[in-house]
């Protein structure tokens, strides 16, 4: 004799499929501040991986350090105002990239783009040689992006690194033996990007070892 289910039990196996599908729906939702923290910690080390990879020590030149590798943070006309980022390399030593974007590092994954979301006089977040995600308030709703005292030097929000990996703070350039001992992130910095609606997240950058990560 074949035996039906009953309804309380049909009943029971809807409810706990539904729960099921919303915890599988749940865990694919999609999360744009994370999305974007994610991605710049992976430029952030991939900026720290250019620094050790390509030392600027020159002993012929007392500058040489303001030629060291760095990620810089803006929001200009260039980027809509939006908050975006830029790798390079200050060959010219005047704390930004030239006119001609060759500071600035290509995108490994595109080779035709550089690591840029858009900077003044360089390039439009949706110029054709950007890389249109750096615009983190463009491609993820990012509103605002600050610094803890740990990495801010004289207002300027970027971080460099040395050919050791370690990073340091502000603008790589014109004080000399100053720069190098006052420079150096002796704390963990940390970035909090917040979207339009006051999500934060914050990503840390530890002293000395450089080790990026989300908090």
């Amino acid at each position: 004799m074949k035996k039906a289910f009953t309804m309380l039990e049909l009943v029971f196996v809807i409810v706990v499929v539904g729960i099921l599908s919303y915890m599988v729906a749940s865990s694919f939702t999609r999360n744009p501040l994370r999305e974007a923290a994610d991605q710049l910690v992976s430029h952030i080390r991939y900026t720290q991986h250019l620094a050790m990879m390509d030392d600027k020590f020159d002993v012929n030149d007392a500058t040489w350090y303001q030629e060291r590798w760095q990620i810089v943070f803006n929001s200009d006309a260039n980027t809509y105002n939006q908050w975006a980022y830029t790798i390079f390399s200050d060959g010219n030593k005047n704390a930004n990239p030239n006119l001609t974007l060759n500071e600035v590092a290509l995108n490994p994954l595109d080779p035709a783009k550089y690591l840029t979301g858009g900077y003044t006089g360089i390039i439009f977040s949706d110029g054709v040689g950007a890389t249109q995600e750096m615009n983190l308030g463009m491609k993820y709703g990012v509103s605002t992006i600050t610094f803890n005292a740990a990495c801010q030097f004289g207002g300027s929000q970027r971080i460099s690194f040395d050919y050791l990996g370690r990073p340091l703070k502000g603008v790589p350039s014109g004080f000399g033996a100053i720069y190098q001992r006052n420079r150096m992130i002796t704390a963990q910095c940390q970035i909090t990007l917040t979207d339009v609606s006051g999500n934060a997240i914050i990503i840390a950058i530890e002293p000395e070892t450089g080790y990026t990560h989300i908090l």
